[in-house]
């Protein structure tokens, strides 16, 4: 098979090609897994934390990759769930132990065995993967396979931190940065909060036309103020100063919602900016968001058919996963990237 494989750790300012067009053999799925003939995965900036050293892969090569869809083509000994030919999908969460009290408790993202697709097992930047049938998830039939992809990721996680917000029908959400997920959790708070007003701060104006063009009741840039204090704030972004100017904008008592596998060190001393009073005090809260559990890939994956969501893709053929990643390094966004394998 053909894939993308990431070697070592790298600045992607010093290497804008970090990932090779390799061929490997194709994989076998042992007891209990199945095998997926890949036919589009989305690009996440979780790959960009993987390449820089972030949250680097335990062992390389790597296969990055964990918003795959495709169709399952083999099937290992055991498996009773899927069979040849369904469409199937696999997000961040590769496995879990299933033991432990978070797994037990339903926060297998919480597992201190939690293994993630595309870091500590080859993921979806190739033709083939395999995963234990209990990870992969029924692709519904409304959607393409390009639409599917960043459902099962920036959709998913979307999900989750929009749950962690505790917000109310008529309460006022905030979303501070405006690419993959935020423009998911925009579409689903119209659904499921109607009365809710979203106001989303974006450091470019291209992002804060998207926003208003999706609903959005107000679109500023990351340091303004919101016409009203927000109940709630979901980060989607990468930096420190979104997190600093959010808690600015929170009202009393209000949650910050960090959507973040990890948060890149460029500016860092923007925390310097933190004033308790304005910032801190009134009892507001920050929450972070671990991962995803399996509840979140299928909650919203039945939600995003329902309502129906229609993310936003722009595509790249499987050798272009590089300019992918460049470009969702320089911020090039509208909506979510997406690797195709034909």
């Amino acid at each position: 098979m053909n894939a993308m494989l990431l070697h070592h750790t790298v600045s992607l300012a010093d290497n804008p090609e970090p990932l090779r067009l390799e061929v490997l053999p194709d994989p076998k799925p042992g007891p209990g897994q199945i095998r997926i003939r890949v036919s589009a995965c989305g690009v996440c900036h979780t790959e960009l934390d993987e390449i820089e050293g972030r949250t680097p892969p335990p062992v390389f090569p790597i296969v990055l990759g964990h918003e795959v869809v495709g169709k399952v083509d083999a099937l290992g000994d055991g498996v009773e769930t899927y069979q040849i030919g369904d469409r199937l999908g696999v997000g961040w969460i590769f496995s879990s132990c299933g033991l432990c009290p978070f797994c037990k408790a339903g926060l297998e993202n919480l597992c201190p065995d939690f293994q993630a697709t595309g870091r500590d097992a080859f993921g979806g930047y190739a033709e083939h993967m395999v995963i234990g049938e209990d990870f992969a998830f029924p692709i519904p039939d409304i959607f393409k396979d390009t639409e599917a992809a960043p459902l099962l990721c920036a959709g998913a996680i979307g999900f989750r931190s929009l749950r962690l917000t505790g917000l109310e029908d008529g309460q006022i959400l905030g979303l501070t940065g405006f690419g993959g997920s935020a423009h998911l959790v925009l579409k689903m708070v119209r659904h499921q909060y109607p009365q809710s007003q979203v106001f989303v701060f974006a450091r470019n104006e291209k992002e804060r036309d998207f926003a208003r063009s999706l609903g959005a009741a107000w679109a500023g840039d990351t340091t303004d103020t919101s016409p009203k204090p927000c109940r709630a704030i979901i980060d989607t972004t990468p930096v420190w100063k979104p997190v600093v100017e959010a808690l600015r904008n929170l009202e009393p008592g209000g949650r910050l919602v960090i959507n973040a596998i990890r948060k890149e060190d460029v500016d860092k001393s923007y925390f310097m900016n933190l004033d308790y009073a304005r910032h801190v005090w009134m009892e507001k809260e920050i929450k972070s968001v671990a991962n995803v559990a399996r509840l979140d890939i299928a909650g919203f994956l039945k939600l995003a058919a329902d309502i129906p969501v229609r993310p936003e893709i722009q595509t790249y053929p499987l050798d272009q996963a590089n300019q992918a990643l460049t470009d969702l390094k320089a911020g090039h966004i509208r909506g979510a990237k997406v690797l195709v394998m034909d």
